[in-house]
C-alpha cells in the first residue's frame, strides 16, 4: 500500500535529478577524436625519403612494405632484429607517438602510386630472396578526415541546440524552441498554496482593506453582485522600495481560494521579435481557463512605460508591442471577466496613461513608508522568532527608526540577532538593536581605520558643531547620539537625530535644518581658521534644500509663489521652465539664503564656543556621546517639545495621526550621515 501524507494523499516519489549529459556527450566526442588520431598510424610514423628507404631494403632490414595507393604513401615495417640497431632506435624514439614492435615503423610519401609500384617491383626482383621484403598494395579510407567532416557538423548542430535551450529557458514545457512564446508565470493553486496570510502583513492597514475586498469578492461574489456591483478589473500597488508591495501580493495569494499567477514584468522581455506579446496572450489564455483567478505582475514598469518616449522615428519597439497586447487583454473588445490583475511598481510616473485608466486598473493603492504605529506593528511581526530580553520595548525601537520601510525593519531585527549571537548573549536586548540601527544607517563600524590625530581633531570639532548648533536651534531635531568612529565607505563621523513624524515644513524649520547642517563647516572655520572637505554631504543637502525653497515650494519673497517642479517631467529633459533672467535671480536668491544660514550658524557657535570645545574634548576621549551626555555637559535644551515617541506614549499610549486636506510633499525623514536628513524636495 502506497504511503500517504498528512492530507491523506498518496506520496509520489520524486524523480531523481537528471545528470548533466551534455558534458558526457562532449567528453565522448573528444575521446573519439583522440582515439581516431591515435589509431591513424600514418600521422604517428617517422617519415623517411626514397634514398633511405632503398638503403634499408638493400641492407635486408625491411620485413614488409605496404603501398596505400589512394592515399599515396608507403608503410615500412622493420624486422625484429633490425629494431635493435642503434640508428633505428634513435629515429623511432624521436617520433611523435612512438611505434609498436609489430610495426609499421616508417612511412614515405610518393608522388605517383603507379610509378612507385613499377619501380619497387623491378628493384625488389634484383635483390636476393633473403633481403627481399613482403610487398602488397591496398586502398584505405581516411576515417579521420571523414570523422572530422561529419563530427564538426555534429558538434555545430549540438552547440546550436544547446544555445537555443539556454535562450528559451531550458528543457521541459515552455523550454523548447517551439514553446518560446509560452508564459513563464508561476501558478499557485490548492496544490501549491502560499503560506503567507494577511496576519503576516503589518503596518499596511489601509492597503490591506483594499485588497481584502478583492479577496472577499472572489470568495463570496453574491454579496456584491446582488447590489449591482462588478468585480474590479485590477489594482496597482504603488510605493517606495521595501514597503511591502510584493509581500501584500503574497498575502493575497495565501488568502484567496482561487488560482494565483505570479510573474515579473521582465519575463515578457525576450530577444526574439513578438515573443513578449505572445507570452501576454498565452498568460491570459491560461488565466481565463482557470477563471476566476488573480494575475500578479511585479515591477510592471518593465513593460508598462509610456509609449513613444525616447523612441527613434521609424523604429519598432518590441516593448511597445508587448504593452499593446497587455492593454487589449486587460480591457479590449473581447475581454472576459473573472481575471483580476494585481501589479506593483515603485515608478508610477513612467507608466503609460492608457494602462492606468479605470477599466484596467480600477484602484491605485498607495503603500507609503509606515509611521511610528505601523513600525511598531511591523517590529512585532519580525520579533516573533527572536529571543528577546524581557525589558525590550518595541515602541522605543519604532521611535528610533523614523523613515524605515518594512524591508529595513526586517534587516534591523536580523542584524540585532546576529550582533547578540556574536557577543554570545542568551537574548537580544536594546543595545543590540541600537547597534543594528547604527549599522543599517551609517554602515559598518571601522574602529581599526587609521586616522591622523589632526584629522581626528577636525572630525571631533565638526561633529561637535553639528551637536551644538542643533541643540540651540528651536526647530532642529533632538540629538540621539554623536560619534567620531568611522563608518561606511568614507564617513569619518556620524550623528543620529530623532526627527518628528511630520509632513509639512515651514520656512523657519527648513532654515534651522540648514543651519544645523552648516554646524560642522562653521565649527571648522571658527576653531582652525580653515575648512576641509568633510562637509561635502552637508553642502550637497543644503544646496538642494535652498533650491527647493526657491524653485519648488515658492517660499522666496523675490521669486514669489511659483513652483517650477513638474512631477510628470521626463528625467532626461534638459529644458528649463523659466528664462535665463529668472535663472539668474534664482541663483542669487539661493546664494543669499545659504550665506545668511552660514552667518547665523557662525554667530550661534561663537556665542556657545565653550560648549563647542567641551563637547569636542569629550568626543576625543570617549568617541561616542549620547543625549544624556550632552545634557550633563551643557544642560537641557532651552526648547521643550514632545518627541514623536513621547507623543506616542503619552495619553494612554495613543497616537493621533493628523490628516491634512492639502497636498503633502513627500518628505523623507530618514536620518543619514553627518547628522543630516534627506532632501526636502518632493520625490
Amino acid at each position: 500500500m502506497a504511503d500517504k501524507n498528512e492530507n491523506n494523499k498518496p506520496i509520489v516519489p520524486s524523480k531523481p535529478p537528471r545528470g548533466n549529459y551534455q558534458i558526457w556527450v562532449i567528453m565522448a566526442t573528444v575521446a573519439i577524436i583522440f582515439g581516431v588520431m591515435y589509431f591513424n598510424n600514418s600521422s604517428s610514423l617517422k617519415d623517411i625519403d626514397y634514398d633511405d628507404f632503398k638503403e634499408m631494403v638493400r641492407s635486408g632490414d625491411v620485413k614488409k612494405v605496404v603501398l596505400v595507393q589512394n592515399r599515396k604513401f608507403v608503410e615500412v615495417t622493420l624486422k625484429p632484429e633490425a629494431l635493435q640497431n642503434a640508428k633505428y632506435k634513435e629515429k623511432l624514439n624521436n617520433s611523435a607517438f612512438g611505434s609498436g614492435a609489430a610495426g609499421p615503423h616508417f612511412s614515405m610519401k610518393v608522388v605517383d602510386s603507379g610509378n612507385f609500384d613499377q619501380e619497387f617491383r623491378s628493384f625488389r626482383d634484383k635483390l636476393p630472396s633473403s633481403q627481399s621484403p613482403d610487398y602488397k598494395t591496398e586502398d584505405r579510407e581516411d576515417y579521420f578526415q571523414v570523422f572530422i567532416q561529419w563530427g564538426f557538423l555534429f558538434l555545430l548542430l549540438f552547440g546550436f541546440w544547446m544555445l537555443m535551450r539556454r535562450m528559451t529557458g531550458g528543457g521541459g514545457p515552455g523550454g523548447q524552441i517551439f514553446n518560446i512564446g509560452k508564459s513563464k508565470a508561476a501558478l499557485f493553486d490548492a496544490e501549491s498554496k502560499v503560506k503567507i496570510t494577511f496576519a503576516d502583513v503589518a503596518g499596511l492597514d489601509e492597503a490591506k482593506e483594499e485588497v481584502k475586498e478583492i479577496v472577499d469578492f472572489l470568495k463570496t461574489p453574491s454579496k456584491f453582485t446582488r447590489l449591482g456591483g462588478k468585480i474590479p478589473k485590477g489594482a496597482l500597488l504603488v510605493g517606495p522600495p521595501g514597503t511591502g508591495k510584493t509581500l501584500l501580493a503574497k498575502a493575497v495569494a495565501g488568502e484567496a481560494g482561487v488560482p494565483f499567477f505570479s510573474l515579473s514584468g521582465s519575463d515578457f522581455v525576450e530577444m526574439f521579435v513578438g515573443v513578449g506579446a505572445a507570452r501576454v496572450r498565452d498568460l491570459f489564455k491560461q488565466a481565463k481557463e482557470k477563471a476566476p483567478c488573480i494575475v500578479f505582475i511585479d515591477e510592471i514598469d518593465a513593460i508598462g512605460r509610456s509609449r513613444g518616449r525616447g523612441q527613434l522615428p521609424g523604429s519598432n519597439d518590441e516593448r511597445e508591442n508587448t504593452l499593446n497586447s497587455l492593454l487589449v487583454e486587460m480591457d479590449g473588445f473581447a475581454t472576459d471577466s473573472g481575471v483580476i490583475i494585481l501589479a506593483a511598481t515603485n515608478r508610477p510616473d513612467v507608466l503609460d496613461s492608457a494602462l492606468l485608466r479605470p477599466g484596467r486598473f480600477d484602484r491605485q493603492i498607495s503603500i507609503d513608508k509606515p509611521d511610528i504605529v505601523g513600525r511598531e506593528a511591523i517590529f512585532k511581526v519580525h520579533l516573533k522568532p527572536i529571543k528577546l530580553d524581557p525589558d525590550l520595548d518595541p515602541k522605543k525601537i519604532a521611535a528610533q527608526t523614523p523613515g524605515f520601510a518594512g524591508a529595513e525593519i526586517a534587516n534591523v531585527c536580523n542584524e540585532a540577532a546576529l550582533i547578540a549571537a556574536r557577543k554570545d548573549k542568551k537574548a537580544v536586548d536594546m543595545q543590540d538593536f541600537q547597534d543594528a540601527i547604527d549599522r543599517v544607517i551609517g554602515g559598518l563600524e571601522k574602529k581599526n581605520k587609521i586616522i591622523l590625530p589632526e584629522e581626528k581633531k577636525i572630525v571631533a570639532f565638526h561633529e561637535a558643531g553639528h551637536a551644538v548648533a542643533g541643540w540651540f536651534l528651536e526647530h532642529a531635531d533632538p540629538l540621539v547620539k554623536v560619534s567620531i568612529v568611522p563608518r561606511g565607505v568614507a564617513a569619518l563621523g556620524y550623528a543620529q537625530y530623532l526627527p518628528r513624524e511630520q509632513f509639512l515644513y515651514q520656512t523657519e524649520q527648513m532654515m534651522d535644518e540648514m543651519c544645523m547642517a552648516f554646524g560642522g563647516r562653521a565649527a571648522e572655520e571658527i576653531v582652525f581658521g580653515k575648512i576641509s572637505t568633510g562637509a561635502l554631504s552637508d553642502l550637497e543637502r543644503i544646496t538642494k534644500m535652498a533650491y527647493s525653497i526657491v524653485t519648488i515650494y515658492g517660499m522666496n519673497p523675490v521669486i514669489g509663489n511659483m513652483s517650477f517642479y513638474d512631477s510628470k517631467q521626463s528625467e532626461y529633459s534638459f529644458q528649463k521652465p523659466y528664462s535665463d533672467a529668472t535663472a539668474n535671480m534664482i541663483d542669487m536668491e539661493v546664494k543669499k539664503i545659504i550665506d545668511s544660514a552660514y552667518e547665523r550658524t557662525k554667530k550661534l557657535l561663537v556665542l556657545h564656543r565653550e560648549y563647542l570645545d567641551l563637547i569636542a574634548k569629550e568626543l576625543l576621549e570617549k568617541e561616542i556621546l549620547f543625549q544624556a551626555d550632552l545634557e550633563r555637559l551643557i544642560g537641557k535644551r532651552p526648547f521643550e517639545k514632545l518627541t514623536t515617541y513621547q507623543q506616542f506614549t503619552n495619553g494612554e499610549g495613543k497616537y493621533e495621526k493628523k490628516q491634512h486636506e492639502s497636498e503633502q510633499p513627500g518628505v523623507d525623514t530618514t536620518p543619514t550621515l553627518e547628522g543630516e536628513k534627506p532632501d526636502e524636495a518632493t520625490s
